[in-house]
């Protein structure tokens, strides 16, 4: 079990890389924690500092997140509790920095990364839900406070073990309260739209 607790504290401390911010710096752009909506996630990053930083912060975060729970399962004897508590470990690095004071991202892209790890199906009906409401309304927002609430069902129906349930519902419970400003900003109208 040593090699298990070693593996939570490596997957908050990969977590808690802040892709964003350090991409941002190396090419020069504006401190994106003082800029835009202050977010260090790809959403804000896009905005302030161009696509490609915006693409390669989204990548970056969901690398975060997928690359602790693929090791997880390398680990000889780890029950899909154990490798759920490890996905858990680094979504809440993301979330919750130990290198920025704990003030990081709101966790979506990196809740994909470990999606995509956990039930690829599911992130697939996650994504057309995303995409739809991006594309009818505009708001990146929306559209992943969307998919954090139906990914949980979609696991549910197509996983089905509980311990994969549960960490998908913690996981989407977090994203959800991490928009929540958002969430006002959308019921008085005033949310910030996407541009492409």
């Amino acid at each position: 079990m040593v090699s298990f607790y070693l593996m939570l504290i490596a997957a908050y401390l990969i977590g808690a890389i802040p892709t964003g911010i350090l991409l941002t710096r190396l090419s020069g752009a504006a401190d994106i924690r003082k800029s835009g909506s202050g977010n260090i996630g790809a959403t804000n990053v896009y905005r302030v500092a161009g696509k490609k930083l915006g693409i390669l912060t989204l990548v970056g975060d969901a690398l975060k997140g997928a690359i602790p729970v693929l090791a997880a399962m390398q680990l000889p004897g780890l029950a899909p509790a154990h490798i759920g508590v490890v996905a858990v470990a680094a979504f809440l690095g993301h979330c919750y920095p130990v290198y920025l004071g704990f003030k990081g991202g709101k966790g979506v892209a990196t809740a994909l990364g470990i999606f995509l790890v956990l039930c690829p199906l599911a992130v697939l009906g996650a994504f057309a839900i995303f995409a739809v409401l991006l594309w009818k309304w505009r708001y990146v927002s929306l559209g992943s406070i969307a998919a954090a609430a139906a990914i949980p069902l979609l696991i549910y129906f197509i996983d089905g073990r509980l311990a994969m349930v549960a960490t998908t519902l913690f996981i989407s419970l977090i994203v959800i309260w991490r928009h929540r400003q958002n969430i006002t900003r959308l019921l008085n109208g005033s949310e910030n739209r996407f541009k492409a």
